[in-house]
């Protein structure tokens, strides 16, 4: 603890703040005595160039919630100042780091794990809190963490949706209407898969809500998973704890992500 003993909790961000940033923040708020929210568009975690050109940046928006949200501390440094110098980066984040996202966004997490770090130092925080809406993230922030064995309580919390369903998301603003409306399929399938759990088996219930998802136009499916919540690998046994749906699709042009929690 730092500051005269005082607690201080870190939310990142890449910008394009929702109301999803900020109910982490009010979470933080609950925890901590100082809430530092950074705003930084981290290069190496893109890996596709043209997904980092047009990834939106509304500051002056973004400002506007974070004073509303009651905010202590912005935190947006430059790129020069996190990556001063050409630097070479790679831990080992467990098998995880390579199914998933890892597996069509080869080195995502390291660039993740990469600008996470640094962060911390910068920040020095007691707590960090993410959105469950990257599932596969928190857990590759939590394997960070124990492999430097850093002081910093790592906190998931839950999805914060529109009132349809779809998960909030900075992408979103790159969704037409059409893709909007199509995008809910995403949800209403992980929906299915958790209303049905106890009584469907697991490879029917995979079958189904691909099948939901494929059969919307302008959606084109990259996976959907049922995982051990921890390892990230295909679960057999419904009496596992920590059960996750997953899924990702390209909804029109946009990618998009989400899961829930089974069980």
């Amino acid at each position: 603890m730092k500051l005269g003993q005082q607690k201080i909790a870190l939310v990142p961000t890449m910008g394009a703040l929702h109301k999803g940033h900020v109910s982490l923040i009010e979470v933080a708020q609950q925890y901590a005595d100082v809430v530092v929210c950074s705003i930084f568009v981290n290069p190496t975690q893109f890996t596709d160039p043209k997904d980092l050109e047009k990834y939106p940046r509304p500051l002056a928006h973004d400002m506007d919630m974070l004073l509303a949200a009651g905010c202590d501390v912005v935190f947006m440094p430059s790129v020069q100042e996190m990556y001063p110098e050409p630097e070479e980066w790679h831990i080992d984040l467990g098998p995880a780091e390579f199914l998933l996202e890892g597996e069509f966004r080869r080195g995502h997490y390291q660039g993740v794990t990469q600008i996470v770090n640094k962060l911390f130092n910068a920040v020095n925080p007691d707590l960090a809190f993410f959105g469950q809406k990257d599932f596969q993230q928190v857990l590759m922030i939590e394997n960070m963490v124990a492999y430097f064995k850093l002081p910093v309580q790592i906190i998931s919390c839950p999805i914060i949706r529109e009132d349809d369903g779809l998960a909030m998301s900075s992408r979103n603003i790159h969704l037409t209407k059409d893709d909007r409306k199509n995008a809910l399929v995403l949800s209403e399938a992980l929906q299915y898969v958790k209303d049905n759990f106890k009584t469907v088996s697991i490879p029917e219930l995979l079958e189904n809500a691909k099948k939901m998802i494929t059969a919307i136009p302008g959606v084109d499916l990259d996976y959907f998973t049922i995982a051990n919540g921890k390892t990230l690998l295909p679960e057999a046994d419904k009496n596992q704890p920590d059960i996750v749906a997953l899924v990702a699709a390209k909804v029109g042009q946009t990618r998009l992500i989400d899961n829930m929690l089974l069980n």
